[in-house]
């Protein structure tokens, strides 16, 4: 019973941060929370002695997937120069 308890653990925490990532209001939070679970998922095949799978799952889940949605997030967060008005033009 004792060894099953690192992979119970592993289980409620890859079910609380699939929950977190789904139910988070904020895209930055939702995104970080993701890549926890990637490596979390990593952690898991490593666990299942699979470690090609959890090389992949670490480089690709967690790592490039991770990178290419902050970079969406932070195009949503902050106003692109060529979107902004010319100082003056505010108002009309």
């Amino acid at each position: 019973m004792i060894e099953l308890l690192p992979d119970l653990f592993l289980v409620i925490a890859l079910l609380l941060t699939a929950l977190g990532t789904l139910l988070s209001s904020d895209l930055f939070r939702a995104v970080v929370m993701f890549m926890g679970f990637g490596l979390l998922m990593a952690l898991a095949w490593v666990r299942l002695h699979a470690p090609d799978i959890a090389l992949v799952e670490a480089a690709l889940g967690a790592g490039l997937t991770g990178v290419l949605l902050l970079d969406a997030v932070s195009h949503f967060r902050e106003p692109r120069a060529d979107d902004r008005a010319p100082p003056g033009e505010e108002d009309r």
